[in-house]
């Protein structure tokens, strides 16, 4: 698996090249620090995306596997939830991007 500060740079670098605002806004352990990705439509909505558990779809062998955890809520509700992962697990990352579209580019798990 690639490491989490790479995987994060390379995602940040594609969204900013296509013109959307995404920074990481936390960053947690360089090797393999879990990734939070919190997607803001800009019509006062977000959506959050968390790490798919490994029990969730053994069959796809994607780096890393995304499902979403809220999607298209108040911004507060996805702030209270990464602040309690922050209470869990001090290692994660969030990478916050800003775009109408709702295809960030993640992999989904199925299932």
């Amino acid at each position: 698996m690639l490491r989490t500060d790479l995987w994060a740079a390379a995602f940040v670098r594609r969204h900013n090249d296509l013109g959307h605002m995404c920074v990481v806004s936390r960053r947690g352990d360089p090797i393999a620090g879990q990734v939070f990705v919190e997607l803001d439509h800009l019509n006062g909505t977000s959506t959050l995306y968390v790490p798919a558990p490994v029990s969730v779809d053994d069959t796809q062998r994607a780096d890393r596997l995304f499902q979403i955890r809220f999607d298209k809520v108040e911004p507060k509700k996805v702030s209270e939830r990464i602040a309690r992962e922050a209470d869990f697990d001090p290692d994660f990352w969030v990478i916050s991007l800003e775009m109408r579209g709702g295809d960030p580019g993640l992999e989904l798990a199925r299932g």
